[in-house]
């Protein structure tokens, strides 16, 4: 082959990349909303939570809080008091203080709750899930996320 030979193949290949960078992405499958949510579940004994952020991973600011609550048997639980508390340790060697954000989720049906969390800077948040009914206890969970 010659160096004319392999010129040609290079630029070959180099157009192909080119019009395959440009190419329109896949629409997303019916159904799937714009934002893209990981669930994490716990089971906590008497109640299983699964917690999502929207965005996910969620960012420094506002973001949605999902909760999905269920009993061992999978029966969702539609009366709950539910709350998400995202937490940061004190990070002395930065002089900054502990950070705290509470919110308080609203049930919007078959054992969801939704609202909203506020992430006062991006790295990692422990967020505790609590599930109450009439004052009584039935269980938290803790998840942790990475907010950008």
């Amino acid at each position: 082959m010659t160096v004319r030979t392999h010129a040609i193949g290079l630029i070959v290949v180099l157009a192909g990349l080119l019009v395959s960078s440009c190419a329109p992405e896949a629409p997303p499958p019916p159904g799937a909303g714009a934002t893209a949510v990981a669930t994490q579940s716990v089971s906590t004994g008497q109640v299983t939570v699964t917690f999502a952020s929207e965005p996910d991973p969620p960012r420094a600011g506002d973001n949605g809080v999902v909760v999905t609550v269920k009993q061992p048997d999978g029966t969702p639980v539609t009366d709950g008091s539910v709350t998400a508390v995202f937490s940061m340790p004190a990070m002395p060697s930065m002089n900054m203080p502990a950070m705290r954000s509470d919110a308080m989720l609203a049930h919007e049906g078959g054992g969801t709750y939704r609202g909203t969390g506020h992430l006062s800077m991006g790295g990692t948040w422990t967020v505790t899930v609590s599930v109450s009914r009439s004052g009584q206890d039935l269980g938290s969970a803790r998840f942790s996320v990475v907010a950008k």
